[in-house]
């Protein structure tokens, strides 16, 4: 499937380091010019604006905290004054923090809740009138801890299964204008990353092998060119859930 995106515009959240990183510069190379959020990795950020500048695209680096409505707000409206329209929107900023169920305080519940649900949600509700005069996309992430039971992440866990729901009730709630699809990504492992990470989930699975970085790239740019597809889960896990 060919996707241009040639005088399109596209927002990632969590856009300064490793996944999201990559889907943003993808992006850029596929045509997009690129917002890249961040939360506190400012330098990271510009970093990966020079190197979508150097692409010869358009790129702007856009700080904001996703447990904060008004500070996404602000965020879609400088998006709007500067770069003039949005018509793809990437929601890969999360946490992944392990918390055991008996000491599981408020704040590490609403910490997980609040970035990988709530700001979600929350990015969809301000990027909507936009993507509707663009007839644009959302390509949410959960992953399959928002499929599969792990005790040590319940939180975590509860806010990826959200994720699920949530990205079926937008495909309704915001078509037939804009499509709505997530990714549930098993393990990806990146340069640097422990080899053990690899190894203990390639255990698992019948590909034998994590994710890379490219596998989540292609599997955006199929969801950003799928036109007859809304309100799907696409679990990118080498067969993870399966076992």
């Amino acid at each position: 499937m060919s996707v241009t995106l040639g005088g399109k515009v596209a927002l990632v959240t969590g856009a300064a380091k490793r996944i999201g990183r990559a889907v943003a510069l993808r992006l850029a190379r596929e045509g997009a010019d690129v917002v890249v959020h961040y939360g506190s990795s400012e330098k990271e950020a510009e970093s990966a604006v020079s190197e979508i500048r150097g692409l010869g695209r358009r790129a702007i680096a856009v700080r904001a905290d996703l447990r904060s409505v008004a500070e996404i707000r602000a965020m879609f409206a400088r998006v709007s004054e500067e770069l003039g329209r949005l018509d793809v929107l990437v929601n890969s900023a999360a946490n992944f923090l392990r918390t055991e169920f008996a000491s599981t305080t408020e704040e590490q519940w609403d910490t997980a809740l609040d970035t990988n649900l709530k700001g979600i949600f929350f990015c969809c509700q301000a990027a909507a009138p936009e993507l509707k005069r663009a007839r644009g996309t959302i390509v949410n992430f959960s992953d399959v801890g928002g499929i599969l039971a792990w005790t040590g992440y319940i939180p975590h866990c509860a806010a990826k299964a959200g994720v699920v729901l949530l990205t079926k009730c937008l495909a309704k709630e915001l078509g037939p204008e804009v499509r709505v699809n997530a990714i549930a990504p098993g393990t990806i492992t990146m340069p640097g990353d422990a080899p053990e990470i690899e190894a203990e989930f390639a255990r698992r699975v019948p590909l034998k092998r994590s994710g890379r970085a490219g596998d989540v790239e292609d599997a955006v740019m199929y969801l950003i060119g799928a036109s007859f597809m809304t309100g799907h889960v696409l679990v990118l896990d080498g067969g993870r859930t399966l076992m």
